[in-house]
């Protein structure tokens, strides 16, 4: 089969959209190397992360043709692309990251959609009002294009189907997994090395992830003011980009006198993150909503015990082994540190308990259920003919 991507995010992001973008190239190009796949972008001089794919060079890299549209790279990747599918021969193409070119019926082929959230329509607060009614053009118009959808969650499903009327049996969920850095073994030089660079604590909770309000980051905050009123204060790493929520935590740490337990650090490269995972003792996500959660599948694959909260797509993330509070209840989040950090035993389980769940993400079953999302496309007639 010729496959066709979307694959702007997979160039030029990353974390995220870009991860995912990267995660399934590779376990496409890896188990089914009898596929051609082509890759669209619309800038050659920006790929930074293409050659995170270990197989990059097996993939047809394609961008905007000479003349007009290499001025206009960006209306290219939403309209004039079709031209191009439709010149190469591309039988089934992928928008990877929850659009699809706005006139994709011209590119003769069929189309599949990844939709990874729609915080934007759930929590609209947290995002700024033009590109609400952008992505919201986008991300409707693909669902309805597309000759199938694909959520990433049950969650994100669930949200399709109730603000875009999508019907049931056109979605299918295939998850995400995660990097294989973090399942690969770490020297224990590495970790020291790591641990004396970032000046880490002993012993500390690690959150991962852009420290934004969504985030939720001041809930662990908040457990951690309580524990520390009891004498059982804890530390806090937390890794990810800086906001001005951020800020204002910091703010509040401050006021709070817990500065001397709670480390940031911004900018962190990627080699360093799995040593991040395996020197924390526990790992807590407390974000309000998600599309999916891949941090809390890093830290289970990492080894590390996980916290998350309710509301959302977590506990498919995390599992029936880690533990969930209601994303406002400080005293819950609390005393679940506590337990976590405070009895070996419950480690351990949740530790194995992790494993075990780990095992219904592996590359082959994940790849599998795309490919029948694929067989099943062109099985079906088109959405747009």
């Amino acid at each position: 089969m010729k496959i066709g991507f979307d694959a702007k995010r997979a160039a030029q992001n990353r974390t995220g959209l870009g991860n995912y973008s990267r995660f399934v190239l590779r376990i496409l190009s890896q188990q089914h190397p009898e596929n051609e796949y082509r890759l669209y972008m619309p800038n050659p001089r920006r790929t930074p992360f293409l050659h995170e794919i270990p197989t990059i060079a097996s993939l047809r890299q394609c961008f905007p043709p000479k003349g007009v549209w290499s001025r206009l790279r960006q209306l290219w990747r939403v309209w004039g692309v079709t031209s191009t599918l439709r010149d190469d021969g591309i039988e089934l193409f992928h928008g990877l990251s929850n659009e699809l070119p706005l006139n994709i019926g011209r590119g003769n082929c069929r189309s599949v959609v990844t939709i990874h959230d729609l915080i934007f329509i759930h929590t609209p607060q947290y995002y700024h009002w033009i590109d609400r009614q952008i992505y919201n053009y986008k991300f409707r118009h693909a669902c309805h294009s597309a000759d199938r959808v694909i959520a990433v969650s049950q969650y994100t499903k669930r949200e399709i189907m109730h603000y875009y009327g999508v019907a049931e049996e056109k979605i299918d969920v295939v998850y995400q997994g995660c990097d294989k850095a973090f399942a690969a073994e770490i020297a224990q030089s590495t970790l020291d090395d790591v641990k004396a660079r970032y000046d880490l604590p002993s012993e500390f909770a690690l959150f991962v992830g852009s420290i934004e309000e969504r985030k939720n980051l001041g809930l662990l905050v908040e457990a951690l003011r309580l524990s520390a009123s009891g004498g059982r204060a804890f530390h806090i790493v937390a890794v990810g980009r800086s906001t001005a929520y951020c800020e204002s935590l910091k703010r509040r740490i401050a006021e709070l006198g817990l500065t001397d337990y709670c480390h940031f650090h911004h900018n962190v490269p990627f080699a360093d993150l799995p040593s991040f995972y395996r020197l924390a003792c526990l790992f807590v996500y407390p974000s309000r909503i998600e599309g999916f959660g891949i941090p809390l599948l890093e830290a289970l694959t990492s080894g590390v015990p996980a916290v998350g909260c309710t509301g959302s797509c977590l506990e498919e993330a995390g599992g029936q082994g880690s533990i969930y509070v209601d994303p406002d209840d400080a005293e819950g989040m609390r005393k679940a540190v506590e337990s976590v950090l405070g009895d070996e035993t419950l480690r351990q389980r949740m530790i194995a308990d992790g494993r075990e769940h780990i095992k219904r993400f592996t590359d082959e079953t994940l790849c599998a259920d795309l490919m029948r999302v694929y067989e099943k496309t062109m099985s079906q007639p088109s959405a747009t003919r």
